[in-house]
């Protein structure tokens, strides 16, 4: 049987819109040597209850914080005014050190109109980032929307966005030049790509976001999309 260490957790209600916000004190069990790394509370499966979304740490240990962490995803819903772990995931979230030179790779996690997004992002001078959007039906979390961002200023930008259910992706890429004798003048960009096409029935759920390499390749500019790099 797991330990677990229980603490009491101020959880702050989103405010939606004009809705005013709420706080409300709940019990949270969180598994020895787990650490919190953020939180954010929504309803996900239209039952018009709040569920509860937090990413841990896996390791409390000193050395964590420099070596890196692997970091779990559990959402959770409430019952009897205790937070019961209700979905769980190893593979949504980066480790701790996954961003490369930037460090960290966690930006933020949303959930909005019963959609849960989650914002990562890294690299050095070369950047990237990307955005998952997930909604429960059926019985699991399905990658629903998945929009990227990456290059390097003064070379390029290739820009994703995909609507998974529809299957339609829009693939643009700016290659921008910069002026070297002013640092301030902002990046020009020289050349544009631009194309659409669609791409359906992929079943990529917030348990599994990450299990196999899945990639496509634009049948214009061959841009190599990775919906998908394979984790243990």
């Amino acid at each position: 049987m797991p330990l677990f260490k229980t603490v009491s957790c101020l959880i702050a209600a989103i405010t939606f819109m004009n809705f005013s916000s709420a706080i409300q004190a709940q019990q949270l069990d969180i598994p020895i040597h787990y650490v919190l790394v953020d939180s954010v509370s929504g309803d996900l499966d239209k039952d018009s209850k709040r569920e509860l979304a937090v990413i841990y740490n896996m390791d409390d240990s000193d050395s964590a914080e420099s070596e890196g962490v692997s970091r779990v995803l559990i959402v959770y819903q409430n019952n009897n005014n205790t937070w019961q772990p209700w979905q769980k995931s190893f593979q949504a979230i980066l480790g701790s050190r996954d961003g490369g030179m930037m460090g960290d790779p966690y930006e933020e996690m949303m959930i909005e109109k019963g959609i849960l997004m989650i914002s990562q992002g890294g690299g050095s001078s070369w950047k990237w980032n990307y955005t998952d959007k997930y909604r429960y039906q059926n019985g699991a979390f399905y990658l629903i929307g998945y929009s990227s961002n990456a290059g390097k200023p003064c070379e390029y930008w290739l820009n994703v966005d995909f609507n998974v259910v529809t299957g339609l992706m829009i693939v643009t890429k700016e290659y921008e030049e910069c002026d070297a004798n002013n640092e301030d003048k902002a990046p020009e960009i020289y050349k544009k790509e631009h194309e659409t096409l669609y791409r359906k029935g992929f079943k990529i759920t917030l348990q599994a976001r990450n299990k196999n390499d899945i990639v496509v390749k634009t049948p214009v500019y061959k841009h190599e999309i990775y919906l998908a790099r394979k984790r243990e």
